[in-house]
């Protein structure tokens, strides 16, 4: 028979704390309530969850960020504008705004500091408002190029003409 009870109360005749003659210490009685002297979390403790074990929990996890409200703004402009360039010629004209919005919002999301989403989605905007701007400013210049090219002709042509029905 054991001279300590796993209790915490002494055997009979001993006070607590009263050491054994044989060298042996009585058990001490865990200071824990029941249900956490193996690690297990208390509910409603400020310990509970990732803060006591170094991580999200299995089941417990974080939302994501909101996306920022412009971000499929302008990657909605930059593929309408880029994909309505290149089958019209007008979609190109939406380019300059997704290139100005996408830029914006994506200094702001990276100014946010994670609390804002939709960077991926601001850049393709911004990429794609980049690409259709320089196809716009390249449409305008194969214009004014045209147009140069058919005054010169139209000119020369008509003064040949002229130049010939007054030598007759």
């Amino acid at each position: 028979m054991s001279n300590h009870d796993p209790y915490g109360q002494a055997p009979y005749g001993q006070t607590p704390g009263h050491q054994d003659p044989y060298g042996q210490q009585p058990a001490q009685q865990p200071t824990q309530p029941y249900g956490t002297q193996y690690g297990a979390p208390q509910y409603g403790s400020q310990q509970f969850g990732a803060q006591q074990f170094g991580g999200p929990q299995y089941g417990m996890t974080q939302l994501p960020p909101p996306p920022h409200p412009r971000a499929t703004t302008a990657m909605v402009l930059g593929l309408v504008g880029l994909v309505g360039g290149l089958t019209c010629g007008l979609g190109f004209l939406l380019s300059p705004f997704a290139w100005a919005i996408g830029s914006r919002t994506v200094k702001e999301i990276d100014a946010s500091k994670g609390q804002l989403a939709g960077r991926d989605q601001a850049n393709t905007g911004r990429i794609t408002g980049i690409v259709g701007t320089v196809l716009l400013v390249l449409a305008i210049v194969a214009f004014i190029a045209m147009v140069v090219f058919f005054v010169a002709t139209t000119e020369v042509s008509s003064s040949t003409v002229t130049r010939e029905s007054y030598d007759l």
